[in-house]
């Protein structure tokens, strides 16, 4: 019988591919300790290697992001709120 393809997650990818860059056993030793062939966390290493710098820069963008529509956001209510409160003054004015 035919074994099926494993499907690991991102986050067994990041601890195992943590694991390799600190050095602290072999590919084989992490290799026979999670169950995956040394090519695979080879890759992972690298990937991890490779893609952290974007991991910061797309950490401030996302929080750049954020910002800049919490602000558009509250910029609108602003204006609503102002809205508002002008036409309760004209409303009032006509009373007194």
């Amino acid at each position: 019988m035919a074994r099926k393809r494993k499907a690991h997650g991102a986050s067994f990818k990041a601890q195992v591919a943590l694991a390799a860059v600190r050095g602290d056993k072999t590919m084989a030793e992490l290799a026979g300790l999670h169950g995956v062939h040394p090519t695979l966390i080879h890759a992972w290493k690298k990937q991890l290697v490779g893609g952290a710098a974007e991991v910061f820069q797309t950490g401030v963008k996302a929080a750049d992001q954020d910002h800049e529509q919490l602000q558009a956001k509250l910029y609108e209510q602003i204006g609503r709120l102002q809205t508002e409160l002008e036409w309760l003054r004209k409303k009032v004015s006509r009373f007194d």
